[in-house]
């Protein structure tokens, strides 16, 4: 059975809250230390009463092959989706808490964490994500949140 191919333009994603009270954003990509930072949030969160929504970032890859896009069964947005739904299996298990949901956004990780930090009263993040350049204290995002988030930011390093 054919796979409905995605619409190469979807619709501009709303920027507006989801329904529900502020509370704890986790920026998760897959790494350590994004893991370590839904944890720690997971721990702290319920203690305060507030709910955690991890949130995996994506945007389409930069292929340069002359304006030519391969045919491929892989696309990021599921990628995102299976990262979340990774991390979220390896800090809960498969019993997910009600007061744990996920979100999947299209943009750059940095400015869509700022943006959703809008509506948190926290911002967690890990310090260290799938960069090069390990020697670096922070990673860009989690300096870039550190900087401009508009509500607190806590930094988690990794094991």
């Amino acid at each position: 059975m054919a796979e409905t191919p995605r619409d190469p333009n979807p619709p501009e994603p709303s920027h507006e809250p989801e329904p529900g009270p502020p509370g704890v954003i986790v920026g998760v990509d897959g790494s350590e230390s994004s893991v370590a930072a839904l944890r720690y949030a997971a721990d702290l969160a319920p203690k305060l009463g507030l709910r955690v929504r991890a949130l995996a970032v994506w945007n389409y890859p930069v292929f340069i092959y002359g304006g030519y896009y391969p045919q491929i069964d892989w696309t990021p947005e599921d990628d995102a989706e299976r990262i979340v739904a990774r991390s979220a299996e390896e800090v809960f298990g498969t019993e997910l808490p009600e007061w744990f949901a996920t979100r999947i956004r299209l943009g750059r990780p940095a400015e869509t964490l700022i943006d959703e930090s809008r509506y948190a009263e926290m911002l967690v993040v890990g310090s260290r994500g799938h960069g090069g350049f390990a020697g670096l204290l922070l990673g860009s995002v989690s300096a870039a949140c550190a900087e401009h988030a508009h509500c607190p930011v806590l930094v988690v390093h990794g094991r």
